[in-house]
């Protein structure tokens, strides 16, 4: 794997819209204004991509255009780290127009950037894995760099700043607090805090070893389930198929697969198809362990503990449950190919970096 550098003051940061356009739209102004002072406290200069700010109906018609971005911030030497506005549903189209883009892979393989985001976005993070670079399942620009509230939610900026040369951490441990997601993310909500509550549970060892260890691997568990079951696109299945996007069995052996669910808080019916379907693919057979993030607003939250014991049904499969990652927040960054050792004796996760 290759690791790119981390940021410096004085860095050009690319902003690219990948999946949703919604960045683009007046009601994410604030938004942009807000992550824009943020960024540029860091001493970091945030670059806008040509398509990133052209609106949800124009990027849903363009996946090119989206794709295009992504390569010419890899192909601007100026530019060392890249974030994603947001996820969405369907940044699997763009894998046509780069991996089969000789230059952009080579773009990718001879000047590694800093690249981060969650969700759908988890369909990057696959193919840049594929593609030999080690990115980051953490903050984006819309949800984290633009919370409306007067500071980034401070785990969160934790997260953040440890892509910052000379911020790096080598260890995560549970956020003492959490927050609902919000109702309203208008202007109108500009300086209101969240709803928070303290954290009860911290990391939570649902079964198998108290320490373990392997390489991170893994995304939004429903984006996985999109890609493997054909559930949402018609051609999404046979598009990652044909890129090889899904690790095959080998690839998962020795490895900590990280999974959490998204904003859509799947019900429990479905929540147990999605764990079976990565069951089915041997994951659970090759893997180390498992890191399960908190479900937004706790929703499901004893359900979801019930349906990986029973359907992952091998208790010396080490499950570590409630990890502050993904679409609940505060949230972490993890790296993809960086070894975790997990030692639930100190409720901590190391980072061998």
């Amino acid at each position: 794997m290759q690791y790119a550098r981390k940021l410096r003051k004085g860095d050009k940061v690319a902003i690219v819209s990948l999946s949703s356009g919604m960045l683009g739209e007046e009601f994410c102004s604030h938004n942009i204004e807000i992550g824009v002072k943020r960024l540029k406290e860091y001493g970091l200069e945030p670059v806008f991509m040509p398509n990133a700010l052209k609106g949800i109906e124009y990027l849903q018609a363009h996946p090119e255009s989206r794709a295009k971005d992504l390569k010419d911030a890899f192909l601007d030497d100026s530019i060392a780290g890249i974030i994603c506005a947001i996820g969405g549903d369907d940044t699997y189209r763009l894998l046509p127009y780069l991996m089969e883009d000789e230059e952009f892979i080579e773009a990718v393989d001879k000047h590694p950037k800093l690249f981060t985001g969650f969700s759908d976005t988890t369909v990057n993070h696959l193919m840049f894995y594929k593609l030999g670079l080690s990115t980051y399942y953490g903050p984006n620009f819309i949800c984290d760099l633009g919370e409306i509230a007067n500071e980034m939610l401070p785990y969160t900026k934790r997260a953040f700043e440890g892509y910052l040369e000379g911020n790096e951490f080598d260890e995560i441990v549970s956020s003492e607090i959490w927050y609902e997601e919000r109702a309203d993310f208008s202007k109108a909500a500009i300086g209101t805090d969240r709803i928070s509550h303290k954290e009860e549970r911290g990391f939570e060892l649902l079964q198998g070893n108290e320490v373990f260890q392997g390489e991170l691997l893994g995304g939004c568990l429903e984006s996985f389930y999109d890609l493997l079951a054909n559930t949402r696109y018609v051609d999404e299945k046979n598009i990652c198929e044909k890129y090889g996007l899904f690790p095959h069995k080998e690839e998962w052996q020795g490895k900590i697969l990280f999974i959490e669910t998204c904003e859509e808080k799947p019900v429990p019916g479905l929540f147990e198809k999605e764990i079976m379907l990565l069951k089915e693919k041997g994951v659970f057979d090759a893997v180390n362990g498992v890191l399960v993030g908190k479900p937004q607003d706790e929703a499901y939250y004893q359900e979801y503990k019930d349906i990986l014991i029973k359907v992952i049904d091998n208790e010396k499969v080490p499950i570590v449950y409630n990890v502050n990652f993904g679409h609940a927040t505060p949230r972490c960054a993890l790296q993809y190919g960086v070894v975790a050792k997990v030692d639930m004796k100190q409720k901590k996760i190391y980072l061998d970096k």
